[in-house]
């Protein structure tokens, strides 16, 4: 291992043990925290979605954890390095237990990681991250090697999204193990993670218990219970009523008020989550657009023709958008990723808000007169995201395109989004690595589940240029070249109008004065770093 690796490494378990909450002698007793969606399911490799993924957090520990940054630190690795381009060597951390009291070892990685392509039915599997090994290799209980069949330069960042499960507790009968439904019931649900699972009542709450055996610093915490709390208002009146102790994602309207009232507190951080619009570019016809038709006759799928698409963008106002919906709690955007983030150009601009060439353009495409679209999008999943779509489908009506937005809860959103049943939606994308390959990768590379490319590619865009250059980057180790590469890709898209980003997300989290929490670019709300006021000293 490189020197400046391993002071990077030594620096990062340092800012870790900083940054986690102390250990008290008097623990505080019960968290509530309002969430704004609750999880689809708690098998931590069911679903790759942000829900999911903050409460798997609570239960497991990845290999590599991230800060509140995004950087990467120590988790059940200590340390990891290259013995070759395509062979990664990772030092588990000794002593750790998972909450049955068993043993972590190699083992429990090597199942987990395995389990991820036997997961059946899974909308976005992390089959993402583990297609790219070729080889597990348990060198001794402590070393795992990692083979890839090509240099993979990220994967210590790609496997921070991968919490490890105990192989012990989730052995079963299935392919996978335990299956997600007996997970969803909180068998085999064992982690190594500060808090261990107590229950779930689906669309009541979901409560956890204090790890006490926890091998990192202990949460504040014996008792956290989340709420969901799918309606902003109702989060806020929650809090002011005691109800909740901290809550996601309050009204943007309410703001300033919260942030006058004595007895609460706020936090916030700048977010990698890019909110944008995916268009069907695959389906003719395409499902929510009923009354288009080619020259023939024929029902057409009009998303096809990239000055449609580019009309679309043009008929935006972001900065509207942000100034009015968003109240300032957000940033236009030009690209998947806020520049400077790895692979972003500093050059990538929004498309500029134009009605007259949106116009032009569709009578262009040969739809003088437009045509009617439905836009789907979740109630309560992203910031304002129902406000966000209503606006846009007016300023589309206005250039010709009838627009009808068909909004629902995010569980069914993400069902019918998966089952291909939008001609366009609105969604989001956080980046977990916050760099460029992982929403190019995710989003809008040619589906391909052998190399575990498009996962949430719901448009089913194809580009087979920017492809090359992403796979090129993704096996190149020169930070440097890499970047370029990403940068590249990245433009092939935002010029082809393959995804229309509309804006990154400021997240606000507010709670009831006493405690505190550091927001996070992740825009994850992890009880384990809720911090109660500590008690007066006499």
């Amino acid at each position: 291992m490189s020197l400046v690796r391993t002071v990077r490494l030594l620096l990062a378990a340092a800012f870790l043990a900083c940054t986690l909450p102390a250990a008290t002698t008097a623990w505080a007793q019960e968290l509530k925290i309002g969430l704004k969606t609750e999880p689809s399911s708690l098998d931590p490799q069911y679903h790759n979605l942000g829900p999911n993924n903050q409460i798997a957090s609570h239960l497991f520990d990845p290999l590599v954890a991230k800060d509140d940054k995004q950087l990467p630190i120590p988790g059940l690795a200590l340390s990891w390095k290259t013995i070759s381009d395509t062979v990664w060597e990772f030092k588990l951390r000794p002593n750790v237990k998972f909450q049955d009291g068993s043993p972590f070892t190699a083992e429990d990685v090597v199942f987990t990681y395995e389990r991820a392509a036997k997961v059946p039915n899974s909308p976005s599997p992390f089959t993402l991250v583990t297609r790219q090994m070729t080889k597990l290799e348990i060198v001794d209980p402590l070393t795992l090697r990692i083979t890839t069949g090509a240099a993979a330069p990220l994967l210590p960042l790609d496997l921070s999204a991968l919490p490890i499960m105990s192989h012990i507790a989730a052995a079963g009968g299935a392919p996978e193990g335990k299956t997600t439904a007996e997970l969803n019931r909180g068998e085999g649900l064992i982690g190594t993670g500060p808090f261990k699972f107590a229950d779930w009542k689906r669309g009541a709450e979901l409560v956890l218990t204090r790890n006490d055996d926890y091998w990192g610093p202990k949460p504040a915490w014996q008792k956290v219970t989340f709420k969901p709390l799918t309606n902003a208002a109702s989060r806020v009146a929650a809090l002011l009523a005691g109800d909740v102790d901290l809550i996601e994602d309050p009204p943007t309207a309410d703001l300033a008020k919260l942030r006058k009232d004595p007895k609460l507190a706020l936090a916030d951080a700048v977010s990698s989550r890019v909110i944008y619009i995916a268009l069907d570019q695959f389906a003719e016809p395409s499902p929510g657009i009923p009354d288009a038709k080619g020259p023939d006759g024929k029902p057409k799928n009009p998303l096809k023709d990239k000055k449609v698409r580019e009309a679309l963008s043009h008929a935006i106002d972001r900065k509207g958008i942000v100034d009015k919906i968003m109240e300032g709690v957000g940033m236009p955007a030009g690209d998947f990723l806020p520049w400077p983030a790895f692979g972003t150009s500093k050059t990538t601009q929004p498309d500029k808000y134009d009605p007259a060439e949106a116009k032009k353009l569709l009578t262009e495409a040969g739809y003088p007169t437009g045509f009617s679209i439905t836009l789907g999008t979740p109630n309560g999943r992203y910031i304002n995201d129902l406000k966000v779509a209503q606006a846009i489908a007016a300023m589309w009506s206005r250039i010709g395109i009838k627009t009808e937005v068909e909004a629902t809860a995010p569980p069914v959103f993400f069902k019918n989004r998966d089952e291909f049943k939008y001609s366009a939606y609105l969604a989001g994308w956080g980046a977990d690595s916050g760099e460029m390959s992982n929403p190019l990768r995710s989003l809008v590379a040619t589906p391909n589940r052998e190399k575990g490319m498009g996962g949430t590619n719901r448009g089913r865009y194809s580009n087979p240029a920017m492809d090359a250059k992403l796979e090129e980057a993704m096996r190149t180790v020169d930070d440097k070249k890499r970047e370029a590469l990403l940068q590249e890709a990245s433009k092939l898209v935002i010029a082809d109008e393959g995804v229309l980003p509309l804006h990154f997300e400021l997240s606000v989290w507010a709670m009831r004065k006493g405690l505190t929490y550091i927001g996070r670019a992740d825009q994850a709300t992890l009880a384990q770093f809720v911090s109660p006021a500590k008690p007066a000293t006499r």
